[in-house]
């Protein structure tokens, strides 16, 4: 297996069970890196930065960036199969979304950094939607992030796999039985 196929990015909009999927694998032991966007928010939080949706779009997309080529860098050093809450295309997705111009620098990453060609989507679901202190998008602003991520990631290249709308457990065996039949197919997953 190639060692960008042993890259698998769970996307979508906020709210859709991504983060609990992907603590979910941890849990069976998968490893896994945790999503750029809320740790940045609360880290600005705690120290006043203004690097925040709210306050300085672009600097927060500098920073999800950042943060997200330091997590492909570990994940790929890492030589196994390893989930990612969100990715690199995600950035772009997010940039596009607030009608901000995407800087060459987003796409080339976005080109050098390749996750496995499969990506795992979770889709806009109102049932488990909630909002907090870090995730204050409307359902609608949800599902528009949806769309505008999945929008990057087909442009990119990859297919995407939606996720049930079910139990925990089931999108977790979904997503390694998919895994395992992509492995044994000799395709990657």
């Amino acid at each position: 297996m190639a060692n960008s196929e042993r890259q698998i990015v769970i996307t979508g909009g906020p709210g859709a069970g991504k983060s609990t999927l992907v603590a979910a694998l941890a849990r069976h032991g998968a490893a896994v890196m945790p999503e750029a966007g809320r740790a940045i928010i609360q880290a600005q939080d705690a120290i006043g930065g203004g690097a925040l949706p709210n306050v300085d779009r672009r600097l927060f997309a500098e920073l999800m960036l950042s943060w997200d080529l330091r997590s492909y860098r570990e994940g790929a050093e890492r030589n196994r199969l390893t989930f990612y809450d969100r990715g690199i295309p995600d950035c772009i997705g997010y940039l596009e979304l607030n009608g901000m111009p995407v800087p060459n620098h987003f796409e080339i990453a976005a080109r050098m950094h390749r996750y496995g060609r499969h990506v795992f989507v979770a889709p806009p679901w109102a049932q488990i939607f909630t909002q907090d202190a870090e995730r204050t998008q409307s359902f609608d602003e949800a599902v528009a992030t949806h769309d505008a991520i999945c929008a990057v990631y087909r442009r990119l290249g990859y297919e995407l796999i939606p996720l049930p709308c079910g139990t925990v457990d089931s999108r977790v065996g979904m997503v390694l039985a998919e895994i395992a039949t992509s492995l044994r197919c000799g395709e990657g997953p």
